[in-house]
């Protein structure tokens, strides 16, 4: 992979960076458990919130970051740095430590982390063996996952801030009740979820080491929920689905010619390669998120006069 230069306006050739998956699974999954070690750590601490949202991570302007985690009567972060390749922790009261990012094994990685927040008076246990895969190697043990392409973790993170910023755009016209954009470390995607406030038919669950009551938690109300995941296409893919799904929602129009749905996943995909390849990827990615969520609104009978305004109220 060769360096990409983005300008500072994010409107540069490689605003939209490439990064094929196949290029970089490893290092992805090793990602994923790390990040799945740090998102355990904010759920340790923080008050539980409705859907899951205490425990998510955020896109940042050099990673992905935990926001203010309380402890005491003060407070930490930690945050990945994919400019300087580091892992940050800090504290309220000044104390930092680093964790460097290489190419090392997942049982090194947390114990190196455990380590740091002992030593910052910070001791923490979770629950180790990792969610929503079907391989959940316990990361005390994990000696598999040991791969870092710092080159692949920056441009990842690249697409992260895009998506980010076209999916806050798309949050700011809602003023209903609407999730952050943020990054859920079981499912290792960026997502952001619109309610109609109604109450949702029980989730069935069936996702891999994860407890079907915490699927009941995150679906409990009807949702039209979109985002971007480094999966579904040869460059990651951007997806849109509603739950309950209604009836018609898979035969609606997805907007873009090269968006289309997918069975296998219940939900709309839209290549990331396709937006990158875009004359206008902002609008292409804009289309998509409209119509998927017209669609799930119409055909669910949302009350859309209420729930939506004009993004320059």
């Amino acid at each position: 992979m060769t360096e990409q230069k983005v300008s500072r306006n994010g409107r540069g050739a490689s605003a939209w960076p490439r990064l094929r998956v196949s290029d970089w699974t490893e290092t992805r999954d090793t990602l994923h458990m790390w990040t799945q070690i740090v998102g355990k750590i904010r759920m340790a601490h923080t008050p539980p919130l409705n859907h899951w949202w205490h425990v998510t991570l955020y896109v940042g302007p050099r990673g992905l970051t935990t926001s203010a985690i309380p402890y005491g009567d003060g407070a930490f972060d930690i945050g990945f740095d994919f400019l300087d390749h580091q892992l940050r922790v800090r504290v309220s009261d000044g104390d930092v430590r680093r964790v460097a990012l290489g190419p090392e094994p997942v049982a090194r990685f947390y114990a190196e982390v455990m380590a740091v927040l002992e030593e910052l008076g910070i001791p923490t246990r979770i629950r180790t063996r990792p969610n929503e895969v079907e391989q959940a190697i316990p990361f005390e043990e994990d000696h598999r996952h040991a791969s870092y392409d710092p080159e692949a973790a920056r441009l990842f993170w690249r697409q992260l801030l895009q998506a980010h910023r076209v999916l806050g755009r798309f949050r700011s016209g809602f003023v209903g009740k609407v999730s952050p954009v943020h990054f859920f470390w079981g499912s290792f995607d960026l997502a952001c979820t619109r309610f109609s406030g109604r109450p949702a038919p029980p989730h069935p669950g069936g996702f891999p080491n994860c407890p079907d009551w915490v699927m009941t938690e995150s679906y409990s109300h009807e949702v039209a929920s979109c985002g971007f995941w480094p999966g579904g296409g040869e460059e990651g893919a951007f997806y849109a689905y509603a739950y309950p799904e209604p009836d018609g929602y898979a035969d609606r129009p997805a907007g873009p010619a090269a968006a289309f749905y997918s069975p296998e996943y219940r939900q709309f995909l839209l290549p990331y390669e396709a937006v990158a390849d875009a004359a206008d990827p902002d609008r292409m990615l804009a289309e998509f998120l409209d119509a998927t969520y017209a669609s799930a609104a119409e055909l669910g009978g949302w009350d859309r006069a209420a729930l939506e305004t004009g993004p320059r109220r």
